[in-house]
């Protein structure tokens, strides 16, 4: 399912790395094809953001999209979009789909909660996604809504994974049209969960 893609590596505002044409062209159209038609989502409404969310887990995906959760899919990620920002070993927590449609934003937040998770990975999908849509990953050098250091517009098949700390800021501009999916893959450094289960 993963494709031979291009990563780059980034350590400012915070580490990350992005990427392009993860997931396989047929993969992505007939996920994409679920999400728009037969996904069961549900409204989230937080603090900070409105989305609608997914789990996907085996109860839930269609048996031809199983594999975006095998231990191969999730060996393959890990190694291609982690391994270049991290040296630890990572255990994945979940894996969830989110879903942005218009007027719908997140406002700017870090993910960092001590002891929880410590890197995620995202993969996006859409349909011919432009600037007019709205929905670019921001991130940020600081909790300062004026500190933007980076814009990412969502392509289709394009990736984003990130260590999650103190100084993670990022945020998602609203959705002014079209619908903006993203698969998101938690993971925690297997060392914090074995501390976790003591």
């Amino acid at each position: 399912m993963i494709n031979q893609v291009l990563i780059n590596c980034n350590r400012e505002p915070f580490p990350h790395t992005t990427g392009t044409g993860l997931i396989s062209a047929d993969i992505a159209e007939r996920t994409l094809r679920w999400f728009e038609n037969e996904a069961p989502w549900c409204l989230k409404i937080a603090s900070f953001y409105e989305q609608w969310e997914l789990p996907l887990d085996s109860s839930v995906l269609p048996s031809d999209l199983r594999c975006l959760t095998t231990k191969d899919t999730i060996d393959d990620l890990t190694r291609t979009m982690l391994a270049p920002i991290t040296t630890s070993s990572l255990d994945l927590l979940e894996v969830t789909a989110h879903k942005l449609v218009d007027g719908q934003t997140i406002r700017i937040h870090n993910d960092f909660i001590a002891g929880e998770e410590s890197h995620r990975l995202l993969v996006q999908l859409n349909r011919g996604w432009s600037e007019s849509h709205g929905g670019v990953l921001l991130l940020f050098g600081s909790s300062r809504p004026d500190d933007v250091r980076r814009a990412l517009q969502p392509v289709n098949r394009s990736s984003f994974a990130f260590e999650i700390s103190p100084r993670s800021f990022h945020a998602v501009s609203t959705i002014t049209g079209g619908e903006r999916f993203t698969i998101v893959y938690s993971f925690k450094t297997a060392l914090q969960q074995s501390e976790s289960n003591q």
